[in-house]
């Protein structure tokens, strides 16, 4: 992407709400949202929808952003992550998890459903553990994690030292490892 076109889209939304310029701005970075969306909540309804309010907040926030603090996409992704985040602590999301039913999965394959119910099953914990953690290690996480950021990117998204990024990303993840690890024994021990 041009990074002139992109500074004269934000323009042209910012001063005169240019439709054609909101679209443009929305299909570029739309893809990479979504995907960032979806890696963490592995519901692809709830995902657009989660995505559509995210580009939603950013056209009507857009007028504060002036670029000098961060990119546009870091601008983007710091709306998305809030976004994720509401939704998390949300009366809705527990409400969701709390009435799924294995009965309303669809089950191509056995081997396949497994597989599958397992992995969201371990989404749902990391992310679990996620959101129990103090905000600057929830964006470094969800940045890390689900918007394949590096620590470069990390740091400029939220103006921390590189340094600073590292070593609350490398914790985090220790202690994911072990609440993950404890989980796994405190099951083996129900199940003996």
């Amino acid at each position: 992407m041009n990074e002139k076109q992109l500074r004269k889209w934000i323009k042209q939304v910012q001063k005169r709400g240019d439709e054609h310029a909101a679209n443009e701005l929305i299909s570029l970075f739309y893809p990479s949202i979504y995907a960032y969306v979806y890696k963490q909540t592995q519901q692809k309804e709830l995902s657009m929808d989660l995505t559509q309010e995210i580009f939603i907040h950013m056209l009507q926030s857009i007028g504060g952003y002036e670029g000098k603090k961060a990119s546009f996409q870091t601008w983007l992704y710091k709306i998305a992550t809030y976004k994720i985040i509401d939704y998390f602590r949300s009366r809705h999301y527990r409400y969701d998890r709390s009435s799924e039913s294995l009965a309303e999965m669809e089950v191509v394959e056995k081997v396949d459903f497994t597989v599958e119910l397992e992995f969201k099953e371990e989404v749902e914990k990391v992310a679990s553990l996620i959101n129990e953690m103090e905000v600057r290690s929830q964006d470094i996480l969800r940045l890390k994690l689900f918007a394949e950021q590096t620590f470069a990117e990390i740091a400029a998204t939220l103006g921390s030292p590189e340094a600073t990024v590292k070593t609350k990303y490398y914790a985090a993840i220790r202690k994911i490892k072990r609440r993950m690890e404890g989980m796994q024994y405190g099951e083996r021990k129900v199940q003996n």
